[in-house]
C-alpha cells in the first residue's frame, strides 16, 4: 500500500529531496494520479513546476491532460536538462510521459532530488511489445516510492497491465488514444502478440 508523504509544513530550505514514480500502462490513471499529487501540494502552498515532452500534444500543446479531461498547466519541454534549468526554486516538480525522455533525464531527477526538491514522475513502464520502455526502469530503481497503476482489459475486463497496438505500426513511439491502444491483461495481450 502507497502512503503519499505528507508536504505540509516543509519549508524548501529543510526539504528533503524525493523521488516519486507512477507507472502502469496507457488508461490505467498514472496522469490522473500525478495531477492529484501535483494538486495537493499546491494546496499545501508548495510552489510546483509541471513538465511534459514538446512531442506529447494529444490533449493540449501545454496542459498535462488525463484521460478523464483533468488538466494541469505545464510547460512542454524538448530535452530533459530543460527542465533541470527550467524548475527553479520549486519545491515540487512533476514530469509527465517520462518515457519520452532519453536516459539524462535519470541524472536530471537525481539532480533534482538532491537539491531537495519531490519529483513526481508519471509514465508507461512498457512500451506496446510488453518490453521495459526505458529509461522508466532506471527512474523506478533510484525511487523511494514507486506506484503501479491497473488499467482494466479491453477484451476479457481482469486487470491490465500491458498496452496493445492496434495498428502494425513497429515504431517504438506512436502517439495515439483509444483508436490506438488498447489495455491487456497477460493472457490477452500474449494471445495476440505471439
Amino acid at each position: 500500500m502507497f502512503i503519499e508523504p505528507s508536504p505540509i509544513g516543509r519549508k524548501y530550505a529543510d526539504q528533503k529531496g524525493q523521488i516519486e514514480v507512477i507507472c502502469g500502462s496507457m488508461f490505467s490513471g498514472k496522469t490522473e494520479e500525478l495531477i492529484r499529487r501535483l494538486t495537493r501540494a499546491r494546496l499545501a502552498k508548495q510552489h510546483v513546476e509541471i513538465f511534459k515532452p514538446s512531442v506529447d500534444t494529444r490533449y493540449h500543446d501545454t496542459h498535462v491532460v488525463s484521460h478523464n479531461e483533468t488538466s494541469i498547466r505545464s510547460t512542454p519541454v524538448s530535452f530533459a536538462g530543460d527542465i533541470l534549468l527550467l524548475s527553479g526554486t520549486c519545491d515540487v516538480v512533476g514530469v509527465d510521459e517520462a518515457q519520452f525522455f532519453d536516459e539524462e533525464i535519470v541524472r536530471v531527477v537525481q539532480l533534482l532530488a538532491n537539491q531537495g526538491k519531490r519529483v513526481i514522475l508519471a509514465g508507461l513502464d512498457m512500451d506496446f511489445e510488453g518490453k521495459p520502455f526505458d529509461p522508466m526502469p532506471k527512474l523506478m530503481a533510484i525511487a523511494e516510492y514507486v506506484t503501479k497503476v491497473h488499467a482494466i482489459c479491453m477484451k476479457c475486463g481482469d486487470l491490465a497491465a500491458f498496452s496493445y497496438r492496434l495498428s502494425a505500426a513497429k515504431e517504438k513511439v506512436v502517439l495515439g488514444e483509444k483508436d490506438s491502444y488498447e489495455a491487456r491483461c497477460r493472457k490477452c495481450f500474449h494471445e495476440e502478440t505471439i
